[in-house]
């Protein structure tokens, strides 16, 4: 979708102008979406709300500056990888911090399917290996390299073609394809015991 017809466009340009109620519609549609890409990226339940409100609220500060140049997700997903590679490096002068966080959320092992996945409906023979299946793809998706797994995530959670995913993570449109492709290729290794098909997902548009 061209960014001139994105109607979230229109609304980032109404918080420009100061609407308050354009802001919050915003926040209502990208908080669950941008808490999901986060916490698959930080492997943080907690800290996956926290930098989902810093998102909103440098989307918010930055609002002054907003120019359109591409689809309002793509700004906002750029937003959310940059602070969570800040909050990577932070980590990785602080590791003991990333060591709490992980140990806190090895407690609570199940409470991120419960709180950022999408709810569905199993029949109860099969609720056993659906859950199997989401920990392998959880746990496939972590092995990835971070481009690769912010790539793949995008893909997943939005739906964005290789162009506006090729923005958010800073790469070249060739070079974006072979993350995907690589990270796609890794997935299907991975979880082959326990996919019928080799499929993943759709190619984006």
């Amino acid at each position: 979708m061209p960014a001139n017809s994105d109607p979230d466009v229109a609304l980032m340009l109404r918080v420009k102008r100061g609407d308050s109620d354009a802001f919050a519609e915003l926040v209502e549609k990208y908080k669950q979406p941008v808490i999901n890409v986060v916490f698959r990226i930080l492997r943080d339940a907690t800290e996956a709300e926290d930098l989902a409100q810093n998102v909103f609220i440098q989307v918010y500060k930055s609002a002054h500056r907003y120019e359109v140049s591409a689809k309002f997700s793509t700004w906002l997903f750029t937003i959310a990888r940059n602070l969570c590679l800040n909050e990577i490096r932070r980590r990785s002068r602080h590791p003991a911090d990333s060591l709490e966080a992980n140990f806190t959320n090895s407690d609570n092992e199940d409470l991120p399917s419960r709180q950022f996945e999408d709810v569905k409906v199993y029949s109860a023979p099969d609720t056993l290996l659906q859950h199997e299946l989401e920990h392998e793809v959880e746990q496939a998706l972590k092995e990835l390299p971070e481009n690769q797994r912010t790539a793949i995530l995008l893909c997943r959670q939005e739906d964005m073609s290789y162009e506006e995913i090729a923005k958010v993570i800073g790469c070249s449109l060739s070079a974006t394809k072979s993350l995907i492709h690589r990270g796609r290729e890794t997935l299907k290794q991975k979880l082959k015991p326990y996919l019928q098909t080799g499929e993943w997902r759709k190619e984006p548009n």
